[in-house]
């Protein structure tokens, strides 16, 4: 189904919709809009992420190949 097509069936619901159906899409919009929000790091959280490159680039962390961390996945279950 096409973006326009869904966009217009959606439409069509709202506009035949009880309290309690624009009551759950006002609340599913709005869980949707603070997921978004919450997907933004601040600042802080971009310097450490940098502090841990830099770390990790010096060699001064542990790290895993990737047949290591599928091993060890398997492993834990």
């Amino acid at each position: 189904m096409a973006t326009t097509d869904l966009r217009n069936t959606v439409k069509a619901y709202v506009n035949a919709a009880d309290i309690r159906l624009l009551k759950l899409i006002k609340a599913l919009a709005e869980s949707y809009q603070n997921d978004e929000q919450e997907l933004m790091l601040s600042e802080e959280q971009y310097q450490m992420i940098d502090k841990r490159r830099e770390r990790h680039l010096k060699g001064e962390s542990k790290s895993f190949t990737w047949e290591e961390v599928k091993q060890n996945a398997r492993n834990a279950g």
